[in-house]
């Protein structure tokens, strides 16, 4: 960490650092063949893949603002997204390829703005309020489907293409305590999934909807500690 940023950190509580490079690279799925595919000296990460492999939804901080690309998978047809100061990332494509889930904050005061502007000026973030929204695959109709307040984010859609599940703490804010919701794309029928007092996060259909993976602090060995957890979804129980 460079000089000042530490305690640059203690005096904006939570925030995050953003690595000054994070170039995306592709491989085979067996992980041969590995070739980086963008050469930006900011933030570049978070890709998916979309469901016809043929397109990369990533977050970048090449504009000098966290948004939202799009590029073919050999790094060629760059799309910028997002265009409104604040924080828009971790993309994913619905099951048609036709829809972006991602979470994103944007300030609405001057003083908020300044503040975020600070920070990004330091390669940090504070990831304390976020929402979840949706837009169409080109960048068009960008809508917020939460409203909750707190940090919601990991959002990823149901293999139904109508829901999205994603993580929040909500209920206790600026907390550690993240549970997974699942709501409708309208942005009804808000639903808790977990109810761990511990982090949950990172939710991930399988293509059937069958199952459910997803991060987790609980029944860790020591604090922090992550680890992977599968289970069955049941529709009905």
């Amino acid at each position: 960490m460079r000089p000042g940023v530490r305690d640059e950190c203690r005096r904006h509580r939570l925030a995050s650092r953003v690595e000054r490079q994070g170039p995306i690279y592709v491989a085979n799925a067996d992980g041969q063949g590995a070739r980086r595919i963008t050469n930006n000296p900011r933030y570049d990460a978070e890709g998916t893949l979309s469901p016809d492999g043929k397109t990369i939804v990533f977050t970048s901080l090449r504009n000098g603002d966290l948004d939202i690309y799009t590029m073919g998978v050999e790094g060629r047809n760059l799309k910028r997204l997002t265009r409104t100061l604040g924080y828009d990332g971790g993309p994913f494509f619905s099951p048609d390829g036709k829809q972006i889930v991602y979470r994103a904050w944007h300030p609405q005061a001057a003083a908020d703005s300044a503040d975020y502007r600070g920070l990004i000026a330091q390669n940090l973030v504070r990831p304390v309020r976020m929402e979840i929204w949706v837009m169409d695959a080109d960048g068009s109709h960008q809508h917020q489907v939460t409203n909750l307040g707190g940090a919601s984010f990991a959002p990823y859609f149901h293999p139904d293409g109508k829901r999205i599940i994603f993580a929040s703490n909500y209920k206790t804010p600026r907390s550690r305590n993240f549970d997974l919701y699942l709501i409708n794309a309208d942005g009804s029928g808000l639903e808790q999934i977990t109810t761990n007092s511990e982090f949950d996060a990172f939710p991930m259909f399988s293509p059937d909807g069958h199952q459910l993976v997803w991060a987790s602090n609980r029944n860790g060995k020591v604090q922090g500690e992550t680890n992977i957890f599968i289970a069955d979804w049941i529709e009905k129980p």
